[in-house]
């Protein structure tokens, strides 16, 4: 039986202002800007600015949301953890029918998911590069498989951590809980933790695995017949890339961090969101 639509897929929603409402406290109020003496400027790698050319942003995601349709469709089992089970921890109040956990999801699907989420919170293609690699490293770590069940809330938890730690303006956890208004705050706040517990906070990204994937991004893209087209990284952007990552390789201080962030959402104590967003 061929699942015909997503029984819990997204309206497209407008852009929340969340780079107007807040200013990121993530990483201890230290500006990336700080940290960029002597960082190489990376020229060769290319990103795509968003604000300038949002076609490229879509490319992006076509491309990054290729590779988990990939992933999914080509996994060996179906291993998983209870945090990231859509069954146990759903992102709608409406039941998702069984038979829908039992059939791969179109790549339409998953495009459609992250890229509402991504027009929502204002995210760039930097962001959505660095998800996949967090969601990749994910499955590595935890030894566990994308698959049906748990796929929308590991890409949720990948695009969650990317926006706050590599976003010029990070996104919280409540803000998304206005786009998937289903969600609680506590709910985000577990998966996140367990995200990142299953890093071992390894949230560093160097330059160098950065162009690797946007390289195999390419590649797929080629393979796939996506036009890819990116502007070359600014220098500032790409000081900016290496600096976040420098400072990423303190684990103690990313978990500080972290512990902040969580306790800011904790602190906000917005209430679920029950409009419906068009």
């Amino acid at each position: 039986m061929r699942i015909d639509s997503d029984p819990v897929s997204l309206s497209l929603c407008k852009p929340m202002k969340v780079r107007e409402k807040r200013k990121s406290n993530h990483l201890n109020h230290v500006s990336p800007g700080q940290l960029t003496k002597k960082y190489s400027s990376c020229s060769t790698i290319f990103l795509d600015d968003s604000t300038v050319s949002q076609p490229n942003l879509r490319t992006t995601i076509k491309c990054v949301t290729l590779a988990i349709y990939y992933h999914i469709k080509n996994r060996d089992a179906n291993r998983s953890l209870d945090i990231f089970d859509e069954r146990s921890h759903p992102l709608t109040v409406e039941k998702v029918p069984e038979e829908y956990f039992k059939h791969d999801p179109e790549h339409k699907f998953i495009y459609r998911f992250v890229r509402t989420l991504f027009s929502a919170a204002q995210l760039t293609a930097e962001c959505a590069i660095v998800t996949l690699v967090y969601l990749e490293r994910l499955l590595t770590y935890a030894e566990i498989d994308i698959c049906p069940t748990n796929w929308k809330r590991i890409v949720l938890g990948a695009i969650l951590l990317a926006s706050k730690v590599w976003d010029d303006q990070a996104v919280w956890n409540v803000d998304y809980c206005q786009i998937l208004k289903d969600i609680t705050v506590e709910d985000m706040n577990e998966m996140e933790r367990h995200f990142l517990e299953l890093l071992q906070f390894n949230i560093n990204v160097p330059a160098s695995v950065y162009a690797k994937y946007y390289f195999d991004l390419r590649s797929l893209a080629d393979d796939n017949n996506v036009n890819f087209l990116f502007a070359p990284l600014s220098k500032e952007r790409a000081q900016n890339l290496e600096a976040i990552s420098r400072l990423c390789e303190d684990k103690d201080l990313c978990r500080a961090a972290i512990r902040r962030s969580l306790s800011a959402d904790n602190c906000i104590g917005v209430q679920r969101s029950n409009a419906i967003l068009s």
